[in-house]
């Protein structure tokens, strides 16, 4: 069965000097302060779209490396990832970067990172950002 999620955003303003207000409507769990400055510069207590898309992305990855390490018969114990979205004012997002450090008993390093290199094709976050080139590092702890 599909699933919708639903995100609202108001913005008042012209893009410079305007701002807005990012809703995360299905969860309930809070408003967020959007504004250029917040994304082009530094977020000083905002977020911004290449902050939520990392949310996104470093989650689906996690989901994704657990499901594959699951099935492959070494459960993690622990996965901790991180999304780090590049973007350049004028250009847009310009890459991806995940880095993960799983805790897997009974696997070895290149089995790890092989696993990692398949959910990150596979994540459905990573398919639909497939425009963009997302990079990985990914070893054992």
């Amino acid at each position: 069965m599909a699933t919708n999620r639903v995100a609202t955003t108001v913005w008042e303003g012209e893009l410079l000097k305007g701002s807005g207000v990012v809703t995360l409507e299905s969860s309930g769990i809070g408003q967020y302060p959007v504004s250029w400055p917040s994304r082009a510069e530094q977020a000083n207590g905002k977020t911004s779209p290449e902050e939520l898309i990392a949310a996104a992305h470093s989650s689906c990855f996690s989901m994704a490396l657990s499901h594959g390490l699951t099935g492959a018969g070494t459960p993690p114990t622990r996965l901790e990832t991180k999304a780090e979205v590049t973007f350049q004012p004028g250009e847009g997002i310009t890459g991806i970067h995940l880095t993960v450090r799983g805790e897997v008993p009974g696997l070895d390093a290149e089995g790890f990172v092989s696993a990692a290199e398949n959910a990150k094709k596979n994540c459905p976050v990573s398919q639909a950002l497939a425009g963009t080139t997302i990079t990985l590092s990914a070893e054992l702890a």
